[in-house]
């Protein structure tokens, strides 16, 4: 069975970091491309970040380039979403997400259908940025 589990998420002050992790089980990372999405009130789930396990490939949501970095840990089965210099409106809910169609979609990453590739999901993490 396929489980993704989300942790890390928390209340920070604008300008902090926060280190969000996604452990899977029933799968290994090896054959899957993972992202993190993300879904404020009242606004649609949008992805953040993807990673492509297959080459190594990163994707990012434009307004999140430079600030946020995705990383994988074989070893631990474990996905990471590095989130610094964390602003207000980063605040949402985080999910992580898994896919094995092959590599990160080649479609906009904040695009609505973006989220109709991945069929595995957590159950997300809270993240509240306070100005």
């Amino acid at each position: 069975e396929v489980q993704l589990v989300e942790s890390g998420g928390g209340l920070v002050q604008a300008g902090g970091s926060l280190r969000l992790s996604c452990a899977v089980s029933g799968f290994t990372l090896d054959d899957y491309a993972i992202a993190w999405f993300r879904q404020a009130p009242g606004k649609e789930r949008e992805g953040v970040s993807c990673m492509s396990n297959s080459d190594g490939s990163t994707t990012y949501l434009d307004s999140v380039k430079g600030r946020f970095t995705i990383s994988t840990d074989n070893v631990k089965n474990t996905v990471y979403l590095q989130m610094n210099s964390l602003k207000p409106e980063d605040t949402a809910l985080y999910y992580c997400a898994a896919t094995n169609y092959g590599p990160c979609p080649a479609i906009y990453i904040g695009g609505r259908y973006y989220r109709d590739f991945f069929g595995s999901w957590g159950q997300g993490t809270q993240v509240t940025v306070s100005s």
